[in-house]
């Protein structure tokens, strides 16, 4: 009897539903796993700076950057396409949502391989495998960054560059610290008492017996 039933039938639309779900609800859990690697990529500018290495510390702020970059854009794109698949005329608009959810899907691949924390500590490293990677990671974010990231990344810099300064100085800049007695004037004391003992000495001789 229950064989007559008709089974409801997935749309286009249904699918893209819950692709873009499935892919905010990535894009969430990146956003969490990747707050670790940008707090240690900044911990690493902070001690390239300490070293005297500002280009180094550069290549670490300016990775941070577009990795925050990266979840930002895509959280917009999949907000745009949820207010897309939501609408009557979907079918209309079905290719350019399909093409959206692609793209999605390629930069929530490059946002996984950024969390490497591998790739990460090689920021750190000084072998020549290690300096290899950091050029090329700076020569890739120069030709990823916009003119407004780059120009965040250098006032970062120069907030960290503060915090160096105000962590090392004071420790440069301590004074001795100022007696709190009197000093004690031992030379004079000991001359006045040598020439009252001359005095003295003289007055015997002066003195007949």
């Amino acid at each position: 009897m229950g064989g007559n039933q008709s089974v409801p039938k997935i749309t286009a639309q249904d699918r893209a539903i819950l692709d873009l779900k499935l892919q905010r609800d990535k894009v969430k859990q990146y956003q969490n796993n990747l707050k670790a690697v940008l707090d240690r990529e900044e911990a690493i500018a902070k001690q390239h700076l300490q070293a005297g290495h500002k280009d180094r510390a550069l290549v670490a702020l300016r990775r941070r950057k577009y990795q925050q970059g990266l979840l930002l854009k895509t959280d917009g794109q999949l907000e745009n396409l949820q207010q897309l698949v939501s609408t009557i005329e979907f079918s209309l608009i079905e290719v350019s949502v399909l093409h959206g959810l692609k793209q999605g899907n390629e930069v929530l691949k490059e946002i996984h391989k950024e969390m490497n924390a591998e790739s990460v500590e090689k920021l750190l490293e000084e072998t020549a495998e290690a300096r290899e990677y950091q050029r090329e990671i700076d020569e890739m974010l120069a030709n990823n960054l916009s003119l407004d990231e780059e120009d965040t990344v250098q006032a970062e810099l120069r907030e960290l560059q503060a915090v160096v300064r105000a962590e090392t100085e004071p420790s440069k800049d301590v004074l001795p610290s100022a007696p709190t007695s009197e000093p004690v004037a031992t030379e004079p004391l000991a001359e006045l008492q040598e020439q009252i003992e001359v005095g003295s000495d003289l007055a015997r001789t002066a003195i007949p017996a």
